[in-house]
């Protein structure tokens, strides 16, 4: 039995993640792809498009066997703590062997290699006086790390200053301090991570997932984003945003999205700015009382100087993309504000990430779905898996140690909030977390 792992977000699944898939299987011979996949909430801070399960029918419609949870503590997180508890949860598994991901260089030992020796720079103090003086003079932390590295021969300062590449490096970094003997496997990503334009999908170049969260996001500013072929004229606008959109999408992504019967549609970071607002209203007026003495830095990602730009910006803000930009500056990218944010309203402490790393990432493994053709892997997993493979929640506090269930009540909590935006944009009941199933497909 070969397995390999995919790490994703599929925020929504398009077709470079479905060409992904297809290539994983095929450059590593797998007879199985299990999927760690984030939740409701995702790397740049900001809700998925739609909910994890919606999500977890497009993985397995485009050919993942088992997709898991990547719990919310990790989900939401920087570079380092996402892959560290993702491949956490693919080693925990006992029974990957490979670990493919999308990269912009798409060499896998240039990748190795990289993370190898940025271990080691690390450890000097010429990397670590550089650093410092970089932030200092006000660059990101990623710029600040690249100009950082240009010390250091080896070491190619560019593979440090793209997504997928960074996210590519931490894997091996992850794997690495694991002394795991999954293998990673990079696949060179065709396009621009950044690029807001739909492109025709032509041979290994798609349309970014961020050019279709665009087009999403536009056309569900006006109104619900609830379309099926043949739509009457009152949805006419919709119905040529679809079309648009359909080019880029694998069928079941589209029918997911367009399709819907039961009357719910889209999330963005805007239908959660009113309890953002309420958060941070009530964390920093009550902050200003003497027995309620607490501070924003308590939050993940959250620095004195960030914390002293929210609280200036508490009144002024219109919606949680206008305090990103409040809050954006040279040292400070948009999608750390924004991540950020989401530490906030999701009540993501920074202690409970040094607990994790400290701990060296332990987690839960939660089954969100499975193909009935993947029954022999459930087999093989809950033979040789590091801790019980959890199918429902009302098991948990029986099959999991006490210290893991934090995380999972971090991630229900999330869901919850998740689900009371959908309820309240689309006036659909709400989704009780205890009471959703498992996909089976």
């Amino acid at each position: 039995m070969t397995v390999t792992g995919i790490i994703a977000e599929y925020n929504p699944l398009h077709k470079g993640h479905e060409y992904q898939l297809a290539e994983a299987r095929r450059l590593t011979g797998a007879d199985y792809v299990a999927v760690v996949m984030s939740g409701c909430f995702t790397q740049r801070g900001t809700p998925a498009v739609l909910d994890k399960y919606e999500r977890t029918r497009m993985a397995l419609s485009c050919g993942a066997d088992l997709v898991l949870e990547l719990p919310v503590r990790f989900s939401c997180a920087s570079a380092e703590y996402f892959a560290s508890g993702a491949v956490s949860v693919l080693n925990s598994l006992g029974c990957v062997d490979w670990l493919c991901f999308g990269s912009e260089c798409g060499d896998t030992e240039a990748i190795r290699r990289a993370a190898s020796l940025l271990a080691e720079a690390e450890t000097s103090p010429e990397y670590r006086q550089r650093l410092r003086s970089a932030q200092k003079a006000g660059l990101s932390f990623p710029a600040a790390r690249s100009l950082a590295l240009e010390a250091f021969p080896g070491l190619e300062p560019s593979l440090f200053s793209l997504p997928n590449n960074i996210l590519g490096i931490e894997y091996c970094r992850a794997l690495s301090v694991r002394h795991s003997s999954i293998r990673p496997l990079a696949i060179s990503r065709k396009g621009d991570y950044h690029d807001t334009r739909l492109r025709e999908s032509e041979g290994t170049v798609f349309s970014s997932a961020s050019a279709i969260r665009a087009a999403l996001s536009q056309e569900a500013s006006g109104e619900k984003l609830i379309c099926t072929e043949g739509s009457s004229a009152g949805k006419d606008s919709s119905a040529a945003a679809a079309q648009k959109l359909r080019r880029s999408l694998p069928d079941a992504s589209f029918r997911l999205l367009f399709g819907r019967q039961d009357g719910r549609g889209i999330l963005t970071e805007e239908d959660f700015s009113l309890p953002l607002r309420c958060r941070l209203l009530q964390l920093l007026e009550a902050n200003a009382l003497p027995e309620k003495a607490g501070s924003l830095t308590d939050f993940a990602d959250i620095s004195p100087a960030l914390a002293d730009k929210i609280e200036k910006q508490l009144y002024l803000f219109s919606g949680w993309k206008d305090l990103c930009g409040l809050l954006h500056s040279r040292d400070l990218p948009y999608a750390r504000a924004s991540r950020a944010l989401c530490h906030i309203l999701l009540d993501l402490r920074q202690d409970g990430l040094d607990q994790s790393k400290a701990e060296g990432f332990p987690v839960y493994l939660r089954m969100l779905g499975f193909s009935r053709r993947a029954l022999p892997l459930l087999s093989e997993i809950k033979k040789r898996a590091a801790s019980p493979l959890l199918s429902r929640l009302t098991a948990a506090k029986e099959q999991l140690p006490e210290t893991l269930l934090p995380l999972l009540t971090e991630e229900i909590r999330a869901s919850h909030i998740y689900q009371a935006a959908v309820s309240g944009r689309y006036g659909t009941p709400f989704l009780n977390e205890y009471q959703r199933q498992m996909i089976s497909f």
